[in-house]
Protein backbone atom coordinates (compact mmCIF):
# COMPACT_ATOMS: atom_id res chain seq x y z
CA UNK A 1 0.00 0.00 0.00
CA UNK A 2 1.53 3.51 -1.11
CA UNK A 3 1.76 5.64 2.02
CA UNK A 4 1.31 8.63 0.32
CA UNK A 5 -2.29 7.70 -0.95
CA UNK A 6 -5.07 8.47 1.43
CA UNK A 7 -5.35 4.79 2.38
CA UNK A 8 -1.94 4.77 3.29
CA UNK A 9 -1.89 7.94 5.37
CA UNK A 10 -5.29 6.82 7.01
CA UNK A 11 -3.34 3.24 7.92
CA UNK A 12 -0.53 5.43 9.80
CA UNK A 13 -2.95 7.28 11.24
CA UNK A 14 -4.68 4.40 12.69
CA UNK A 15 -1.80 2.76 14.23
CA UNK A 16 -0.46 5.98 15.81
CA UNK A 17 -3.42 5.93 17.62
CA UNK A 18 -3.09 2.39 18.75
CA UNK A 19 0.67 3.54 19.89
CA UNK A 20 -0.69 6.61 21.79
CA UNK A 21 -3.35 4.62 23.24
CA UNK A 22 -1.26 1.92 24.50
CA UNK A 23 1.11 4.92 25.67
CA UNK A 24 -1.81 6.56 27.67
CA UNK A 25 -2.73 3.56 28.87
CA UNK A 26 0.41 2.36 30.25
CA UNK A 27 1.21 5.75 32.25
CA UNK A 28 -2.48 5.29 34.09
CA UNK A 29 -1.07 1.73 34.95
CA UNK A 30 1.84 3.01 36.90
CA UNK A 31 0.06 6.41 38.72
CA UNK A 32 -2.76 3.72 39.27
CA UNK A 33 0.10 1.53 41.06
CA UNK A 34 1.81 4.59 42.84
CA UNK A 35 -1.40 6.19 44.03
CA UNK A 36 -4.10 3.82 43.93
CA UNK A 37 -2.67 0.25 45.05
CA UNK A 38 -6.02 -0.93 46.53
CA UNK A 39 -7.85 -0.10 43.16
CA UNK A 40 -8.86 3.14 41.54
CA UNK A 41 -12.08 4.67 42.74
CA UNK A 42 -13.42 7.60 43.84
CA UNK A 43 -13.15 10.32 45.55
CA UNK A 44 -9.34 10.67 44.76
CA UNK A 45 -6.64 12.19 45.93
CA UNK A 46 -5.06 14.65 43.42
CA UNK A 47 -1.91 15.27 45.62
CA UNK A 48 -0.22 18.07 43.42
CA UNK A 49 3.74 16.64 43.74
CA UNK A 50 6.09 16.38 40.81
CA UNK A 51 4.68 13.27 39.59
CA UNK A 52 1.12 15.11 38.55
CA UNK A 53 2.77 18.24 37.89
CA UNK A 54 4.80 16.10 34.79
CA UNK A 55 1.44 14.58 33.82
CA UNK A 56 -0.46 17.63 33.10
CA UNK A 57 2.58 18.44 31.03
CA UNK A 58 2.24 15.04 29.44
CA UNK A 59 -1.56 15.48 28.96
CA UNK A 60 -0.65 18.53 26.78
CA UNK A 61 2.29 16.89 25.19
CA UNK A 62 0.09 14.26 24.01
CA UNK A 63 -1.89 16.40 22.35
CA UNK A 64 0.68 18.02 20.59
CA UNK A 65 1.43 14.76 19.26
CA UNK A 66 -1.58 14.46 18.06
CA UNK A 67 -1.35 17.90 16.34
CA UNK A 68 1.98 18.11 14.77
CA UNK A 69 0.74 14.52 13.33
CA UNK A 70 -2.23 15.46 12.17
CA UNK A 71 -0.22 18.26 10.61
CA UNK A 72 1.93 15.95 8.71
CA UNK A 73 -1.12 14.17 7.98
CA UNK A 74 -2.86 16.08 5.35
CA UNK A 75 -2.69 18.53 2.57
CA UNK A 76 -5.27 21.00 3.41
CA UNK A 77 -6.87 22.52 6.69
CA UNK A 78 -9.73 20.12 6.56
CA UNK A 79 -7.65 17.12 5.86
CA UNK A 80 -5.58 17.85 8.71
CA UNK A 81 -8.10 18.72 11.25
CA UNK A 82 -10.19 15.54 10.31
CA UNK A 83 -6.54 13.97 10.75
CA UNK A 84 -6.71 15.36 14.34
CA UNK A 85 -10.13 14.01 14.76
CA UNK A 86 -9.24 10.17 13.80
CA UNK A 87 -6.44 10.54 15.89
CA UNK A 88 -8.04 11.93 18.87
CA UNK A 89 -11.01 9.30 18.68
CA UNK A 90 -8.63 6.27 17.91
CA UNK A 91 -6.26 7.34 21.39
CA UNK A 92 -9.51 7.47 23.70
CA UNK A 93 -11.41 4.60 22.46
CA UNK A 94 -7.95 2.22 22.47
CA UNK A 95 -6.81 3.68 26.10
CA UNK A 96 -10.05 2.25 27.77
CA UNK A 97 -9.83 -1.20 25.84
CA UNK A 98 -6.14 -1.52 26.70
CA UNK A 99 -7.25 -0.75 30.78
CA UNK A 100 -9.23 -3.21 30.74
CA UNK A 101 -7.20 -5.76 28.64
CA UNK A 102 -4.28 -4.86 31.45
CA UNK A 103 -6.27 -3.61 34.55
CA UNK A 104 -9.51 -4.98 34.63
CA UNK A 105 -11.24 -1.95 34.31
CA UNK A 106 -13.51 -0.14 33.29
CA UNK A 107 -15.78 -3.08 34.50
CA UNK A 108 -19.10 -0.86 32.88
CA UNK A 109 -19.04 1.46 31.15
CA UNK A 110 -20.99 3.81 33.88
CA UNK A 111 -17.66 3.81 35.79
CA UNK A 112 -16.60 7.40 36.77
CA UNK A 113 -13.18 8.22 35.30
CA UNK A 114 -10.46 11.56 35.25
CA UNK A 115 -10.35 12.60 31.92
CA UNK A 116 -8.44 15.06 31.63
CA UNK A 117 -6.42 17.42 34.03
CA UNK A 118 -6.22 21.02 31.67
CA UNK A 119 -6.74 23.54 33.27
CA UNK A 120 -9.12 21.65 35.59
CA UNK A 121 -10.26 17.70 35.95
CA UNK A 122 -12.89 16.69 33.76
CA UNK A 123 -14.97 13.95 34.95
CA UNK A 124 -17.69 11.30 33.44
CA UNK A 125 -18.92 8.18 33.11
CA UNK A 126 -16.79 6.02 30.58
CA UNK A 127 -19.56 6.11 28.14
CA UNK A 128 -19.28 10.05 27.44
CA UNK A 129 -16.07 10.15 26.19
CA UNK A 130 -16.11 7.06 24.47
CA UNK A 131 -19.34 8.02 22.63
CA UNK A 132 -17.50 11.23 21.41
CA UNK A 133 -15.16 9.22 20.26
CA UNK A 134 -16.77 7.45 18.27
CA UNK A 135 -18.43 10.52 16.83
CA UNK A 136 -14.96 11.45 16.17
CA UNK A 137 -13.80 8.45 14.72
CA UNK A 138 -16.93 8.56 12.29
CA UNK A 139 -16.96 12.09 11.30
CA UNK A 140 -13.03 12.34 10.65
CA UNK A 141 -12.78 9.28 8.66
CA UNK A 142 -15.47 10.63 6.27
CA UNK A 143 -13.62 13.67 5.92
CA UNK A 144 -10.14 12.31 5.36
CA UNK A 145 -11.61 10.25 2.75
CA UNK A 146 -13.57 12.89 0.88
CA UNK A 147 -11.38 15.60 1.78
CA UNK A 148 -10.65 16.54 -1.88
CA UNK A 149 -14.54 17.19 -2.33
CA UNK A 150 -15.54 20.99 -2.36
CA UNK A 151 -16.58 22.19 1.20
CA UNK A 152 -17.34 25.54 2.11
CA UNK A 153 -18.36 25.65 6.16
CA UNK A 154 -20.12 28.65 7.06
CA UNK A 155 -19.16 31.06 9.81
CA UNK A 156 -22.31 29.57 11.29
CA UNK A 157 -21.20 25.77 11.02
CA UNK A 158 -18.02 26.39 12.86
CA UNK A 159 -20.11 28.76 16.12
CA UNK A 160 -22.42 25.94 16.47
CA UNK A 161 -19.38 23.38 16.37
CA UNK A 162 -17.40 25.27 18.87
CA UNK A 163 -20.84 25.92 21.04
CA UNK A 164 -21.74 22.13 20.58
CA UNK A 165 -18.26 21.38 22.04
CA UNK A 166 -18.73 24.09 25.13
CA UNK A 167 -21.83 21.93 25.79
CA UNK A 168 -19.88 18.61 26.15
CA UNK A 169 -16.69 19.89 27.72
CA UNK A 170 -19.02 21.71 29.97
CA UNK A 171 -20.58 18.56 31.09
CA UNK A 172 -16.96 16.92 31.95
CA UNK A 173 -16.24 20.04 33.86
CA UNK A 174 -19.24 20.55 36.21
CA UNK A 175 -17.92 18.30 38.89
CA UNK A 176 -14.25 19.89 38.79
CA UNK A 177 -14.64 20.73 41.98
CA UNK A 178 -15.85 17.73 43.82
CA UNK A 179 -12.61 15.99 42.56
CA UNK A 180 -10.25 18.60 43.78
CA UNK A 181 -12.18 18.56 47.18
CA UNK A 182 -11.93 14.59 47.53
CA UNK A 183 -15.92 13.83 46.61
CA UNK A 184 -17.88 11.84 44.76
CA UNK A 185 -18.97 13.42 41.82
CA UNK A 186 -22.79 13.93 42.02
CA UNK A 187 -25.03 12.79 39.22
CA UNK A 188 -22.96 13.58 35.56
CA UNK A 189 -25.46 16.02 33.60
CA UNK A 190 -26.27 13.64 31.21
CA UNK A 191 -28.44 16.45 29.20
CA UNK A 192 -25.74 18.79 28.67
CA UNK A 193 -23.72 16.59 27.48
CA UNK A 194 -26.23 14.97 24.92
CA UNK A 195 -27.43 18.43 23.81
CA UNK A 196 -23.82 19.12 22.77
CA UNK A 197 -23.19 16.00 21.12
CA UNK A 198 -26.19 15.81 19.15
CA UNK A 199 -26.19 19.27 18.13
CA UNK A 200 -22.73 18.71 16.81
CA UNK A 201 -23.63 15.70 14.87
CA UNK A 202 -27.27 16.58 13.65
CA UNK A 203 -25.54 20.02 12.64
CA UNK A 204 -23.07 18.31 10.77
CA UNK A 205 -24.91 16.01 9.07
CA UNK A 206 -27.15 18.90 8.00
CA UNK A 207 -24.12 20.87 6.69
CA UNK A 208 -22.99 17.81 4.82
CA UNK A 209 -27.08 17.81 3.33
CA UNK A 210 -26.95 21.28 2.34
CA UNK A 211 -23.79 21.05 0.42
CA UNK A 212 -24.63 17.17 -1.34
CA UNK A 213 -27.68 19.17 -2.28
CA UNK A 214 -26.05 22.15 -3.88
Amino acid sequence: MDSGSVAGRYVWLLLLGLAVGWFEASVVVYLRALYYPDGFRFPVKLVWDPVLRVEVLREAASLLLLAAAARLAGRTFLERFAAFMVLFGVWDLLYYVFLNLTLGWPASLTDLDILFLIPVPWVGPVWAPCLVSLALVSVGTYLYWTAEQPRRYRLTDWAVGVAAALFVIGSFVAQWRAVIEERVPQDFPVAVFAMGWLLAVGWFLRAERRRLAA
